[in-house]
């Protein structure tokens, strides 16, 4: 976490978390929700803004974390603003040595892989569970060809309660 932002958490320690607001898609894109594209629909059947200011998405990937009930979100400053997942908390991108490494560069190593029922193939690792990116599925079936990973079914309404991610802390706050 930014220096910045744990001066702003112990200077304003109250500030009430924003919910809907930003969602992360199932290729690593982040998206910025106002009222009246929530009011439209849920995410990721109503997207919203793509973000495309790299030093804003880099403050956000820094500042990217996972609370103690499984939701992910950005602490900005003082506040933490939950993020609607589409898939999974990581987007991996693949090595040709099957090496991985999630949307905001951070390395991690394979454990388990999976597949949905549409065909999707996810890979848990010391960070969590990821969804490969549709670009590097060419890596990932030269990845299962040659052994490296075996990957078992598991239907995605399994996924985030098995890995104990929430898709959509949005959802989650309503109902509470």
């Amino acid at each position: 976490m930014d220096a910045i932002v744990e001066a702003a958490l112990k200077k304003w320690p109250h500030v009430p978390a924003c919910h809907g607001w930003l969602a992360l898609d199932a290729r690593g894109d982040w998206y910025m929700r106002d009222d009246r594209v929530q009011a439209a629909g849920p995410f990721p059947r109503i997207k919203g803004s793509r973000i495309e200011h790299a030093k804003l998405i880099d403050f956000i990937e820094r500042n990217y974390e996972r609370d103690g009930d499984g939701a992910w979100f950005f602490q900005n400053g003082p506040q933490r603003v939950y993020v609607e997942l589409e898939a999974a908390p990581w987007v991996w991108r693949l090595g040709t040595d099957y090496s991985l490494t999630t949307h905001s560069g951070l390395a991690a190593t394979a454990r388990q892989t999976w597949l949905d029922e549409h065909g999707r193939l996810f890979v848990d690792s010391e960070r969590g569970l990821g969804l490969v990116h549709t670009q590097d599925m060419h890596e990932a079936a030269r990845a299962v060809e040659a052994g490296a990973w075996q990957p078992q079914p598991l239907p995605f309404a399994d996924m985030a309660g098995r890995f104990g991610h929430i898709l959509s802390p949005q959802a989650r706050q309503r109902n509470a």
